[in-house]
């Protein structure tokens, strides 16, 4: 990877990862709701589990769904329904006192929602056939995949501090209540390209991440 590439791909991954999507908005929440502290692990697993697809997606599983759009239509809308259940949550959400906290999202399940988060999708998707396109060598998925959870998780941790920092302004129940609903709409809003765009082939998703246009890519022999 040329250093020009790899500036390229940095800006992608700060464009993805800290542009507003469903990890984001339950950042922002967990973190007025929870705090900084209990949402770190929240935090680890996004970063992890976005690294890890990359490298999937890198290493054929892209190629597999591309021959099986079915795939990615199942896993699009069992994602879409998980999310309306998240809002659900976070909109029912009402008190900051330590007995009333619902409890965080744990590392693994963080890790786990990446496969059924549609943005996610479209971020390792990106990733790979942009910058790994067929050809590429083997070392480059790990070196996309390092760096996008390099990148991704001061992006994450970023919200959750955003969050953490509106907590003395929501210490009223009925403030709280207000501003989880937001977050709850704010998530099912994050679904509107999913909804209406249902019907795109899988690649096209690259154009949920708003990346930077890479330059040519530079054949070595």
């Amino acid at each position: 990877m040329t250093p020009e590439l790899l500036l390229a791909y940095v800006l992608f991954c700060f464009a993805t990862a800290g542009t507003p999507g469903p990890n984001n908005m339950m950042l922002l929440a967990s973190g007025a709701n929870l705090g900084f502290r209990r949402t770190v692990l929240h935090i680890l697993g996004i970063s992890c589990g976005l690294g890890f697809m990359v490298l999937c997606m890198g290493l054929g599983l892209g190629g597999a769904f591309r021959t099986y759009p079915v795939l990615h239509e199942v896993l699009r809308w069992v994602g879409a329904a998980y999310m309306l259940w998240l809002a659900w949550k976070i909109g029912t959400s009402s008190k900051v006192s330590d007995k009333d906290l619902r409890k965080p999202m744990t590392f693994l399940q963080a890790a786990a929602f990446q496969w059924v988060n549609p943005k996610a999708w479209a971020m390792a998707l990106g990733a790979v056939t942009t910058y790994a396109p067929e050809g590429s060598g083997w070392t480059l998925v790990p070196l996309l995949a390092g760096t996008f959870m390099l990148i991704g998780a001061p992006c994450s941790a970023a919200w959750a501090g955003f969050g953490q920092g509106l907590r003395p302004f929501l210490d009223r129940p009925a403030v709280l209540r207000t501003f989880n609903i937001v977050m709850a709409v704010l998530l099912v809003a994050s679904l509107y390209p999913l909804l209406v765009d249902h019907k795109a082939k899988p690649v096209s998703l690259e154009a949920l991440a708003d990346a930077p246009a890479p330059p040519p890519m530079r054949s070595h022999g």
